[in-house]
């Protein structure tokens, strides 16, 4: 069971780095859940995980002030939208999968919003 908490983890920690690049996968929320994962199965993983140079800071951020730097809100909501909005006009033609992707992309909006903005 340990090995498949621990497989779990770092799949966790591949979605959360898909989802830099992937607008519509979050990130803090996989790394989160493979810290906790890591919690229960490696204590090596976690500290490695804790550790990173990148990830890591996700993690913390998070975990301890309950909020995400104004660049990383900037820089992820901005990258959302352009995805979105390519995906919707240039890539698909129907009206409803565009009205669906315009309702996720202002609901992924309003939630990273709601988090407090990190002072530098």
């Amino acid at each position: 069971m340990r090995y498949f908490v621990l497989g779990a983890g770092y799949l966790c920690v591949a979605l959360g780095v898909l989802g830099i690049f992937l607008p519509i996968l979050p990130t803090t929320p996989f790394l989160l859940l493979a810290s906790y994962l890591f919690y229960r199965s490696s204590h090596k993983a976690q500290q490695w995980l804790l550790g990173h140079k990148y990830l890591g800071s996700y993690i913390a951020d998070f975990q301890i002030h309950k909020s995400i730097p104004l660049r990383v809100k900037i820089y992820s909501i901005s990258m959302l939208w352009i995805t979105i909005l390519l995906s919707a006009f240039v890539v698909l033609d129907n009206w409803w999968l565009r009205i669906m992707l315009l309702a996720i992309a202002t609901a992924v909006t309003i939630h990273i919003l709601s988090f407090k903005t990190k002072k530098d």
